[in-house]
């Protein structure tokens, strides 16, 4: 089992998840976080945690295209250790549906310099 995260963190991006996670599995993008799931030791802290209840156990139905989705972007943004402030966006799309198709990003979070 591992944890993912799914459409509704997109435009959203608490990182309340973050702080919590012993292993850092979380990776940012430039508008949603992800988890590695052959990182995650599938503790199950971070679920709760999620303001936007959008962290899911794989063994939910309907959660294995979100696992290949959480790889995919896991390998490609880089990792994120401590929390930040959520996006603008945050309040007002939270539970905003098909978000994936009008919000999402591909982009790795913008890396200090």
């Amino acid at each position: 089992m591992t944890y993912v995260v799914t459409d509704n963190c997109i435009a959203c991006k608490y990182t309340d998840c973050v702080d919590v996670c012993p292993v850092d599995c979380f990776y940012e993008g430039e508008n949603m976080l992800v988890i590695h799931p052959d990182e995650c030791i599938d503790c199950g802290v971070c679920e709760p945690e999620c303001p936007a209840d959008a962290i899911r156990a794989d063994t939910e139905d309907g959660m294995g295209p979100w696992v290949d989705f959480n790889r995919k972007y896991s390998e490609a943004w880089p990792v994120i250790l401590e929390s930040k402030e959520p996006l603008p966006t945050a309040d007002a799309l939270d539970g905003t549906a098909d978000k994936l198709d009008s919000h999402f990003s591909e982009n790795p979070a913008p890396q200090a310099a």
